[in-house]
């Protein structure tokens, strides 16, 4: 069983996965949608597979990609392409790769008889540098501010000595970014095979295992990366000849966040802090007494303050205004004067001077790396103010709290994805592999919202149910009779409380509550705690900062507790088992419309004739609807209910809409008046 080894040889009732865990549930389903992945990489084409929850995704294309990726080479033996040899794939949320890297793979690599590699590629920041460890050592006492900093620096020299391979993920403690950003690897601060640690770099050997690894699994946010840096012929990853894109319904936003610009004033800040920060005296050019350097870095101090203090007052005199342009969005270029940009490419000159005079290549190695970063740093706040890149839109973002500094972000991003995702990913990359549990809309579950949004126009598809019984085991709520959202903000939300809390009754907490927004949290959030403390229910809310993995954590060992989130819990999360019981939607996911990237992208869909509501804002809600009462049945042994409050769901024409999107499951009507009796 080697060179005919086949998908129902490892998936099927009597295949090597089922002979070695006795408890696997074989599901047809899983099959299919793995025999459709490996005829699209066999064949080099673009799939889009929409497999409802339970299908067993990862396996579904994992088996077919390791297949491929060592199935034997039969170039000269025919006349079709070989078959691809290194195959990446990416998903957006860091607990799935952590399945696959620890759970699926493995086992497939006990139980498969064939030799495969794969790894998890991490961004080059993740690893520590030992050449930089070392310089950081020796100039301590110029970079670090208090002893606890210090005492990080000689732990991580400790750790070194002990640690497998070198990155972040490995360390017992948490270390200060302060301490990290003066250690880790960095590519404008890199020697290459100059550098004295070159051959014990933990970097470089993780890049060669990637390098040399038939299976690549990395994040999004990685991929993204790297596509973004191939336009300029620079990439992260090696070249891949198939991508499976997991979690694939959060493609266009997280394009979008890696294909456009962000500069922020605690970025700028933070760069010329290490460089030379007045206040404490520290900093890279505080050893080598560089004192014009110095002056030049308070220089840009004063020029970021003053730029970013500018910014920070245009966007409050944007978004006190009613109507268009309330919402930092910048319509027209140069609307800030710009002295930053000069007086950082001058210090970038500065540094570079200072460069050349160091004999020692480890030390000039530093300074190298502050001009890189530098000129960087100008570019992107010249080409943000000028509005250099097309396609974009531009806006600033902000808040204060108390007295500090104003917290400023410069963005932009492409109004449309599609046409860079064409030309860059699916016009290079032979086969590209989308799946997802939501990719379709309408009660015609159509996937060309899907392809739009991401400019693919060629690609066959398969759309898979779930193997869960939800007509059995999930309910959907609609309570009938509660104020519109949109014309009674104010009646809605006391209404909405109460009727958290009466169905929160109902199961004894073991709930979550999606919130479409943070102000309407915070709300819920005061209203709910003394009721719940009442009831000696404990309360994990997002708005009180704590990670979501350690929410999930918390929410799973003690499941009477009501969970208060909003967008990052609507997908991705998964509590199986009793400790969830109850989801409740106060409001249609809809999207704030005066977003800047989304009112440009609505304006787009405008000016070219459609209809902004029908063909974007909609679909968009009834996806993110999906994947919140996706959250609710994770196993055959699940059972509960999804509550929805939003009365749009049943009082307009397109409420049904979102109904007719979900698995068919029992509807329940409750009247809000029932709570009140």
């Amino acid at each position: 069983m080697t060179d005919l080894l086949t998908i129902n040889d490892i998936l099927g009732p009597d295949g090597l996965i089922a002979a070695r865990l006795k408890s696997y549930e074989q599901r047809p389903q899983q099959i299919e949608m793995a025999e459709a992945v490996g005829q699209a990489i066999q064949n080099r084409q673009h799939l889009i597979v929409e497999a409802g929850t339970g299908v067993g995704k990862s396996f579904a294309y994992l088996v077919p990609a390791v297949l491929a990726a060592t199935e034997p080479d039969r170039e000269g033996l025919s006349s079709e392409p070989p078959r691809p040899k290194r195959i990446v794939i990416s998903t957006h949320t860091i607990s799935l790769q952590e399945q696959l890297m620890q759970k699926d793979i493995p086992l497939l690599n006990s139980v498969v008889p064939r030799e495969f590699t794969a790894v998890l590629a991490k961004g080059r920041s993740n690893y520590l540098s030992l050449r930089r460890l070392a310089s950081a050592g020796e100039r301590a006492a110029s970079l670090f501010t208090d002893d606890n900093e210090i005492d990080q620096l000689r732990d991580l020299r400790s750790w070194v000595r002990e640690t497998g391979d070198g990155s972040k993920s490995d360390l017992m403690f948490d270390v200060l970014p302060v301490v990290w950003d003066e250690v880790s690897s960095d590519s404008s601060n890199c020697m290459g095979r100059n550098c004295p640690t070159y051959k014990d770099c933990f970097y470089y050997r993780a890049r060669s295992r990637v390098e040399h690894a038939q299976i690549i699994v990395v994040n999004h946010a990685l991929f993204f990366s790297d596509l973004a840096l191939r336009r300029a012929n620079v990439s992260i990853l090696p070249d891949y000849d198939a991508v499976i894109l997991d979690e694939a319904h959060t493609l266009e936003a997280v394009a979008a966040d890696h294909l456009g610009i962000s500069v922020t004033s605690g970025q700028v800040r933070y760069i010329l802090n290490r460089l030379f920060n007045d206040r404490t005296n520290k900093g890279l050019f505080v050893s080598g007494g560089h004192k014009q350097a110095q002056k030049e870095t308070v220089e840009c101090h004063i020029a970021a303050d003053e730029f970013f203090d500018e910014a920070y007052q245009w966007y409050l005199a944007q978004t006190s205004k009613s109507g268009k342009g309330n919402n930092g969005r910048i319509r027209q270029a140069e609307v800030l004067r710009n002295h930053l940009t000069a007086v950082l490419g001058k210090l970038a000159v500065t540094t570079r001077r200072i460069a050349s005079t160091i004999e020692d290549p480890t030390k000039r190695q530093d300074f190298t790396a502050a001009h890189n970063r530098l000129e960087v740093l100008a570019d992107s706040v010249n080409a943000w103010n000028k509005q250099a890149l097309s396609d974009m839109v531009y806006w600033v973002e902000g808040y204060q709290r108390g007295r500090s500094q104003p917290r400023v972000s410069l963005r932009a991003a492409p109004v449309d994805v599609g046409p860079t995702l064409r030309e860059e990913l699916f016009q290079e990359v032979p086969s590209v592999i989308m799946t997802s549990a939501t990719l379709a809309v309408g009660n015609n579950q159509s996937f060309d919202f899907f392809r739009s949004r991401i400019g693919l126009t060629q690609s066959t598809a398969q759309q898979l149910g779930s193997p869960f019984d939800y007509e059995k085991q999930a309910r959907l709520v609609l309570v009938k009779g509660m104020p519109d959202p949109q014309k009674q903000a104010e009646e809605f939300r006391r209404h909405m409380v109460e009727q958290i809390k009466r169905y929160v009754d109902q199961t004894d907490g073991h709930a979550f509550v999606l919130f479409t927004s943070y102000s309407m949290l915070r709300f819920a959030q005061e209203a709910l705690t003394p009721w719940l403390a009442d009831r000696q229910l404990a309360l994990y809310s997002q708005g009180d900062g704590i990670p979501r993995s350690e929410m999930i954590r918390r929410f799973k060992e003690n499941p009477f507790a009501v969970l208060l989130g909003t967008e990052s819990f609507w997908h991705g999360v998964d509590v199986p088992g009793d400790a969830l019981q109850n989801v409740i939607i106060p409001k249609l996911p809809f999207s704030v419309p005066d977003q800047p990237l989304l009112e440009a992208r609505l304006e787009r869909i405008e000016e070219s004739g459609g209809n902004p509501f029908a063909d974007y804002s909609l679909p968009s809600a009834i996806i993110r609807f999906r994947q919140g009462f996706g959250r609710l049945i994770r196993t055959q042994q699940d059972h509960g209910m999804v509550v929805v409050l939003d009365p749009r769901v049943y009082t307009r024409r397109y409420g049904r809409v979102f109904i007719e999107s979900l698995p068919t499951c029992q509807i329940i009507e409750e009247s809000v008046q029932q709570s009140f009796e």
